[in-house]
């Protein structure tokens, strides 16, 4: 069905973490754990400052944009949909620098790290499949953008995207195929 030249990089991207999240637990878990682990690196790099062209931003900024910038290439319409998550949380990161002691900051990263990693591992192991990210580190990138792909696919949206990404993990990773049915 699919010329591998009409694959596009987002679609054989998420084909591949589709395969690897399967498990409607891991999947659960990783609703949770995804989000807690960004929040906890904005948190973390948030008090850290650089200068850029005269502007004092933190980390957390500069890591937020940058990965921001990528989503909006891979995919417009999802990367977008990332601001709505994203604004808030680096807001509230960038709050909690302010006004907060180097050690709290410090706590609320190692819980929401930890305990996003914890989830993950969890997922991991309904999954009975090692993360994605650990055969390809670009997996890593894709994570978030899964999360609001499977938003987009439960509202009806992005339909021709869910089948793309379907279809391809029946072509390139059949013995993942059938752990879940695909929606039609």
């Amino acid at each position: 069905m699919n010329d591998a030249n009409d694959v596009r990089l987002f679609e054989s991207q998420m084909a591949m973490y589709t395969s690897y999240h399967r498990d409607l637990r891991n999947r659960a878990t990783h609703f949770v754990g995804i989000p807690a682990i960004m929040v906890s690196l904005m948190v973390v790099l948030a008090p850290l400052r650089l200068a850029v062209g005269g502007m004092d931003l933190s980390w957390a900024v500069a890591m937020t944009a940058t990965a921001f910038v990528l989503w909006l290439l891979l995919d417009a319409a999802i990367g977008a949909a990332m601001a709505v998550f994203l604004v808030p949380t680096l807001a509230a990161a960038e709050t909690l620098a302010a006004v907060s002691s180097t050690a709290t900051i410090l706590i609320v990263f190692a819980v929401l790290f930890v305990g996003g990693w914890s989830l993950q591992i969890l997922g991991h192991f309904y999954e009975g499949r090692r993360p994605a990210f650990l055969s390809n580190l670009f997996q890593a990138l894709i994570g978030p953008m899964f999360l609001v792909a499977e938003i987009f696919f439960a509202l009806g949206w992005r339909r021709r995207l869910q089948q793309r990404v379907e279809s391809l993990v029946r072509e390139q990773y059949p013995e993942y195929a059938n752990s879940r049915p695909a929606k039609k």
